[in-house]
């Protein structure tokens, strides 16, 4: 019988991880090469990709990480990255997905009111956070099968399970537009169309996190603290357990699950 350490550990497996450079990137990382898998940090600007996996992999063996610029918007780019990664790590046994334009995103037609929203802007969201997806685990599902002990972990969010509270952001610059909580849900019927379409040598769950804090503007801190039964909003830390548990063995009979971490946010 396998200890829990056996079981979390992840020495020798490779893991993708998109949007690898943005903040949930690094908790995933960070999560990931502590357990002792080799990370592929994929993002927009090649840059900040190169920072992000010597950060990883400071202080870790040589080639804990390694850096994939990628434009995930660009379909022949990411059935490209795949093989890049492959090539690259010798392998892959982990894809986590967690590209997507923020609420604050400084992109035309995004963070507005209702009416100022774009189609261009809804559909940029769309390939970026639902298609890429589709391409990805298309041209992965061999490489992860063959693994042994594949696992594909998905970003929701609470807006894929329940609809935006417009108080929260009255009288700041934020706003919550509607492509980011369509595109969640689809992030969450993607991932039990994949539990099931990947089945049985592929795990596919998500994680669907609360508002992680960023110095948003102190009332809306306020607002969304006073309405989460844990009194605080998330920090990427809360998601580094939920990041082990998926991606190991410790949840090998575990697949088409939506691990929320949204401290109470959607019990009541």
């Amino acid at each position: 019988m396998r200890t829990l350490s056996q079981s979390m550990d992840l020495s020798g497996r490779h893991a993708l991880v998109t949007g690898g450079a943005g903040h949930i990137g690094l908790a995933v990382g960070e999560a990931l090469v502590e357990m002792g898998a080799a990370v592929a940090v994929v993002d927009l600007d090649e840059a900040a990709c190169q920072e992000r996996a010597a950060t990883l992999s400071r202080g870790q063996d040589r080639g804990a990480a390694v850096a994939l610029a990628c434009d995930l918007r660009d379909l022949d780019a990411s059935h490209e990255l795949v093989h890049r990664a492959t090539r690259e790590m010798g392998g892959l046994d982990i894809l986590v997905h967690c590209a997507a334009h923020v609420g604050d995103a400084e992109l035309p037609g995004w963070n507005l009111g209702f009416e100022g929203q774009t189609a261009e802007a809804f559909e940029g969201a769309m390939r970026l956070e639902l298609t890429s997806i589709f391409v990805i685990a298309q041209e992965a599902r061999k490489a992860l099968a063959a693994s042994g002990h594949g696992s594909v972990i998905l970003l929701g969010s609470i807006y894929g399970v329940v609809g935006p509270m417009p108080s929260l952001y009255k009288g700041t610059h934020m706003a919550n537009p509607v492509a980011y909580g369509v595109s969640k849900g689809g992030v969450l019927q993607m991932t039990r169309y994949l539990a099931i379409e990947l089945a049985p040598d592929v795990r596919v769950n998500a994680i669907s996190p609360g508002g992680v804090w960023r110095d948003q503007p102190e009332v809306f801190q306020q607002r969304y603290a006073s309405n989460t039964p844990l009194g605080r909003m998330a920090t990427e830390e809360d998601l580094k357990g939920a990041v082990a548990y998926l991606a190991s063995d410790l949840s090998s009979y575990v697949t088409g699950h939506n691990l929320v971490v949204d401290g109470g946010w959607t019990a009541w």
